[in-house]
C-alpha cells in the first residue's frame, strides 16, 4: 500500500481559518485527520498570522471545538516578529507597541521592553492587530519611525475574516503608516519566512509540509521558505486562483481538505492525470475526461491538476478553459472554471 502523504513529512505545519475551521465550526474531516497526524507521531504546527491573542487562547479556542493540543504546537505572527527583533536589538531595548497586551507579552518574552509612547525613546516598533488601536497609536508609531526605531510588522494581511465579512486587518493599518513615513516594515508572518521558520525549528523537522487555503499566505510562505505546500478548497481560496496562480504562489499538491494528508501523494499532486487530459488550442486549454464519468468533487479536482500541469509551465495568469466533452464540462461546472 502506498504511504500517506503525511508520512513522507516529519512535520504539519497548518494553517487555522479556513483550514481546520471556518467560524465556530471545524472543517469537514480536521479532527480525523489532526488526530491521526498526532497518532502517527509528526510533528504538528498550527500557524498563524493572527497576533492579537496568546498562545493559550489559540490552544483554548481549538479545545473548544474538540482539538487536543498545547501551547507548544502554537507558532503565531507575535512570536515570531518578537523573535525578528530580538535577533536585532540589545536586551532591554525598549520596542514601541502598536497591538494588543499579547503581543507585548511576546516582547518581554525575549527580554525587551515593552512601551507604548515615542517619549519613551524606542530602538523599535512592531505592529500588530488590535481591534483598539486608534489614531493616537500610529501617530506615536508614526514618531518613533521617523526618528529611527527598527519596524517590524506581525503580518501585512490586508483584511481579517468575520462573520459579518472580511474587515481591516493589519496590514490595512501597516499602509496607513507607510503612507506617513515613507517607510516599508520587515514582516514577521506569512508569507515572509520568519514564521514558518520559526515553526519548523521549533518542530525540529527537515521535510515539513505547509497546508493552508491563501494561496498569498499560506502557499506563498511555503514556496519563500522551500517548503512544499498543500492548498486546500476549505476556505477562502478557488479553484480558479491556483489555475491563475503566478509562479511564486503555487502549491505542490491541491485537495478539498485536509485529509488529504492521509491519502497517498499522487492522489493531491499536480501533475498530468490518468483521469483527465489538456490540450492548447488557441490560448485555450481543453480539458477531456479519460474515463467512463466524473464522480465528486475530488475527481472534479483531478481536472484542476491536470489544467495547472498543462497550463503553468507554458504561462501565468488567467487562461480560457472549455471542456470537449459532457463529462469534461461537469467537471469545469464544479470546480467554477466553466
Amino acid at each position: 500500500m502506498t504511504a500517506p502523504l503525511v508520512d513522507h513529512h516529519d512535520a504539519v505545519l497548518l494553517d487555522l481559518d479556513g483550514t481546520v475551521y471556518r467560524g465556530s465550526r471545524l472543517v469537514r474531516g480536521a479532527k480525523e485527520a489532526i488526530d491521526e497526524v498526532h497518532r502517527r507521531k509528526v510533528a504538528l504546527r498550527y500557524v498563524t498570522n493572527n497576533a492579537s491573542k496568546p498562545p493559550r487562547a489559540v490552544v483554548e479556542h481549538l479545545g473548544g471545538l474538540g482539538l487536543c493540543t498545547d501551547t507548544t504546537e502554537i507558532s503565531t505572527s507575535a512570536q515570531a516578529a518578537a523573535e525578528v527583533l530580538a535577533e536585532r536589538l540589545p536586551s532591554e531595548a525598549r520596542v514601541l507597541v502598536v497591538g494588543t497586551d499579547a503581543l507585548a507579552a511576546e516582547i518581554e518574552a525575549v527580554d525587551l521592553r515593552p512601551v507604548r509612547r515615542s517619549a519613551d525613546a524606542p530602538a523599535a516598533v512592531v505592529q500588530g492587530h488590535s481591534p483598539d488601536t486608534g489614531w493616537i497609536d500610529l501617530a506615536e508609531a508614526c514618531l518613533a519611525i521617523d526618528g529611527g526605531a527598527v519596524w517590524v510588522a506581525c503580518n501585512s494581511d490586508a483584511t481579517l475574516p468575520a462573520e459579518r465579512g472580511e474587515l481591516p486587518g493589519n496590514g490595512a493599518m501597516v499602509a496607513a503608516l507607510q503612507t506617513a513615513t515613507g517607510r516599508t516594515p520587515h514582516v514577521a508572518g506569512k508569507p515572509q519566512p520568519p514564521l514558518l521558520r520559526r515553526a519548523v525549528d521549533s518542530a525540529r523537522a527537515s521535510r515539513p509540509l505547509m497546508v493552508g487555503d491563501r494561496l498569498e499566505t499560506d502557499i506563498a510562505g511555503g514556496v519563500r521558505a522551500a517548503i512544499p505546500s498543500l492548498m486546500v478548497l476549505s476556505g477562502v481560496g478557488t479553484p480558479e486562483e491556483v489555475l491563475s496562480a503566478p509562479a511564486e504562489l503555487r502549491p505542490d499538491y491541491v485537495s478539498e481538505d485536509v485529509t488529504a494528508l492521509h491519502r497517498p501523494p499522487a492522489d493531491s499532486l499536480i501533475t498530468e492525470q490518468s483521469s483527465f487530459a489538456v490540450r492548447v488550442e488557441d490560448s485555450t486549454l481543453v480539458l477531456a475526461a479519460r474515463g467512463e464519468g466524473v464522480g465528486d468533487l475530488p475527481d472534479s479536482l483531478s481536472a484542476l491538476r491536470a489544467l495547472c500541469a498543462a497550463w503553468w509551465p507554458i504561462g501565468s495568469g488567467p487562461v480560457r478553459v472549455r471542456g470537449d466533452d459532457d463529462q469534461a464540462e461537469t467537471a469545469l461546472t464544479r470546480l467554477g472554471l466553466a
